[in-house]
């Protein structure tokens, strides 16, 4: 792993990430990824902008309506004007989804439902062995931050979350909450492209 921070920031530089979903979870992870110093980022996300997300996702009132990819490659190119995006407004299935990751360094799960998620997770550890994955699942609600955790399930599988918050009545979405898992998600990434095997 490098060994001074001019390393590791040369090394986020020359790395790539794919973030498949672009709300609550992907826009954020996608922000401070791209702060951290990882300029390349592929961003897949079929839907677009609803003043529903505006609570949680890193979206504004005047991108209502817009790809959730354009309006969010907006939003990184002015943290970022140099940032080298890659946007793929369309929907993962098992079929595509591999196509549409490159060749990512490492890969972030966003997305909302179960099945989607499940997907993914087999799509990645069948036909991208030795890429790292970091998902997520039990965010929602208002218990504590600090039952959010990420933990290592496999060589090049993470989860991030409380594991049992699901999404459903009685348990909605906060961006407080969402933004804690978005962050650990973040810091996954970065310790894998910096050479760190434990969450």
């Amino acid at each position: 792993m490098p060994a001074n921070e001019a390393d590791q920031r040369a090394r986020l530089a020359a790395s790539s990430v794919a973030i498949i979903g672009c709300g609550g979870l992907g826009s954020n992870v996608a922000a401070m990824l791209l702060r951290s110093g990882v300029r390349a980022l592929t961003l897949i996300d079929f839907d677009r902008v609803e003043e529903s997300n505006l609570n949680r996702q890193l979206f504004f009132r005047d991108q209502l309506g817009r790809p959730k990819t354009e309006a969010l490659a907006e939003t990184l190119l002015r943290i970022d004007p140099g940032a080298r995006l890659t946007l793929v407004t369309e929907c993962v299935t098992a079929d595509n989804l591999v196509g549409f990751l490159g060749k990512a360094d490492v890969i972030v799960e966003a997305v909302d439902g179960a099945d989607t998620k499940a997907m993914i997770v087999g799509a990645c550890m069948d036909s991208l062995p030795g890429v790292p994955l970091v998902t997520a699942s039990g965010l929602a609600g208002l218990d504590s931050a600090n039952a959010i955790v990420t933990e290592r399930l496999a060589d090049d599988l993470y989860l991030v979350g409380d594991l049992t918050s699901d999404v459903r009545a009685g348990l909605p979405l906060f961006a407080s909450r969402v933004m804690v898992a978005a962050a650990h998600q973040a810091h996954a990434a970065i310790r894998r492209l910096l050479g760190f095997d434990e969450a």
